[in-house]
């Protein structure tokens, strides 16, 4: 079984191209699972067979493909599963394909940080770094036993298994969920949080507009920060109820970049996701006794009609407006 994870490069205004993206990949297998906002995996169990090439040049012709046809480019990991093809993937760069060979899985994952396997949160990986077991390579040569003690029975022995490179994961065939997207970039490589939090807050209040003005609202939120390195980092998080309200999407996603923990990132730019829409009539909304968030509501509507009448920018947050 051969995996390959891959990561379009759309411009912002390509933001709707991922299904195309995904039939591309399609025309080499027909097991392709969507990782909005940009990735997919791919399982090329049979293409290999059938095309009669191996996954790195089954990748450099995707590759061409969508920058021919789309002129998008794209970084490719390849591996023996899914969680090898991820981590592959961040050492993969745009015109080059990082792959693992089944037989060099153990020297491929020794040196790298324990952060990289997927499921390994920062609390995790400061509590095994706590113990020295801040490599890969360290935390397979551990015994299962003293794992267990430090992070549970269960995630132990999953943490065991992976650092020794056993990949249980399958590609499960999904098309992209119904969403929204915005992008907004820098006009250079941006250190200042300020800045980041009010291209959050741009985006989150575009989303919210866009929202209302078809009667939806979402589930869950994604949230893409690109870095000058070309690297990038992505979270997702459901929201507590579904909303189209700006300011409870501009908190969550103020939330979800807090988590990011970010310190002089040179971040190029950010990018929101509104998830798994639905129509607004078939939500619910928790009713409260805060009067402060009724009147914000009721403010929306007539700012949201103020915009339709007079343009997009003829209400915005007094934090947008310098």
């Amino acid at each position: 079984m051969t995996i390959l994870c891959v990561r379009f490069q759309p411009p912002p205004t390509h933001e709707a191209a991922l299904p195309r993206l995904l039939g591309l990949l399609e025309e080499f297998t027909p097991v392709v699972e969507a990782l909005p906002p940009d990735g997919a995996l791919a399982d090329l169990g049979g293409a290999e067979r059938y095309f009669g090439r191996g996954a790195a040049e089954l990748a450099a012709v995707i590759r061409v493909r969508a920058l021919a046809r789309f002129g998008v480019d794209c970084a490719i990991g390849a591996g023996p599963g899914p969680m090898l093809a991820r981590i592959a993937l961040r050492a993969a760069r745009p015109g080059l394909t990082c792959a693992v060979p089944e037989d060099a899985v153990a020297e491929f994952l020794a040196g790298r940080p324990v952060a990289v396997l997927p499921g390994v949160g920062a609390a995790t990986a400061r509590t095994l770094c706590g113990y020295g077991l801040d490599t890969l390579g360290r935390v397979a040569a551990a015994p299962l036993s003293t794992l267990q003690r430090l992070v549970g029975a269960k995630a132990g022995r999953e943490l065991h298994e992976k650092a020794n490179g056993i990949d249980r994961g399958r590609v499960v065939p999904a098309a992209v969920s119904r969403s929204l997207a915005t992008e907004r970039p820098f006009a250079r490589d941006e250190l200042d949080p300020e800045r980041h939090r009010r291209a959050l807050l741009s985006a989150a209040e575009e989303i919210g507009a866009r929202l209302r003005a078809v009667d939806e609202v979402c589930r869950g939120l994604s949230l893409t920060v690109r870095y000058a390195d070309r690297s990038a980092t992505t979270r997702s998080r459901t929201l507590a109820e579904p909303t189209a309200h700006s300011a409870a999407l501009a908190k969550a996603v103020y939330g979800m970049y807090d988590a990011l923990g970010l310190q002089r990132a040179r971040v190029r730019s950010v990018a929101l996701r509104a998830e798994s829409l639905t129509p607004a009539e078939q939500a619910f909304h928790q009713l409260t006794f805060d009067a402060a968030d009724e009147r914000i509501r009721r403010i929306e509507e007539v700012a949201d009609r103020a915009r339709a009448r007079f343009g997009p920018r003829a209400v915005m947050p007094g934090r947008l407006a310098a």
